[in-house]
């Protein structure tokens, strides 16, 4: 059985300066509580690894307006306005990752790869920096592998064992998170007694922390 973590106990596990992947898709399958918990803790000098920046006051974008962020790995930014302004007075470093590659980097890390291979971004600003890589003919960019401290995850369905599936589509990024970091902390939108096996999306051994509803 998964332990279930009080939310005191959660604030614990946060140190300043860790990366974090976080679930969802413009706050849909967004672990809201949890992202609640850590400004509260007050923790700073965060890399945020998700699909976007959130909105003012939703999702990542609560840490990135109590100033805790110091880096966004994300595919756009455009919804939350907080980001450009902090951006042009050098407060927050944005790396901009196209979604699929984004997304791929993520899941190599938990396959265990250096990265993959990818024409999205040749000859582009998305190449500055990166090696290029000559297969059959053709170039691709080397894209290395990306995973996290820990990985926030929203939108699942939790049974007593920790196995996941997800609602609807919350389930985003959040599977392919939950194999990516050195800890896995959910916070689930329903619990359930178990899963049919046939639709555990995460299974239980990904997960290290359920958060309790308090």
């Amino acid at each position: 059985m998964r332990k279930r973590i009080h939310h005191e106990d959660f604030k614990k596990l946060l140190k300043d300066g860790m990366t974090i992947h976080v679930g969802g898709f413009l706050t849909n399958g967004s672990p809201e509580k949890l992202i609640d918990l850590v400004v509260e803790s007050k923790v700073k000098d965060l890399t945020i690894i998700c699909n976007d920046g959130g909105y003012q006051g939703n999702g990542v974008g609560k840490m990135i307006s109590a100033g805790q962020v110091k880096k966004l790995i994300a595919s756009h930014i455009g919804t939350n306005p907080d980001i450009a302004q902090l951006m042009n007075t050098n407060a927050l470093e944005v790396e901009l990752v196209p979604q699929g590659t984004l997304v791929e980097r993520i899941r190599a890390y938990g396959a265990g790869l250096g990265g993959v291979l990818t024409p999205t971004g040749l000859n582009t600003l998305v190449q500055d920096g990166k090696q290029v890589i000559h297969v059959d003919g053709n170039d691709y960019l080397l894209e290395t592998a990306l995973g996290a401290d820990m990985a926030l995850i929203g939108g699942a369905v939790a049974d007593a064992y920790g196995n996941l599936r997800y609602k609807e589509t919350m389930r985003n990024f959040n599977p392919t998170m939950a194999t990516a970091a050195q800890v896995v902390v959910v916070e689930p939108v329903q619990d359930c007694t178990e899963i049919d096996p046939e639709h555990v999306i995460t299974p239980h051994p990904f997960v290290d922390y359920i958060l309790r509803g308090e």
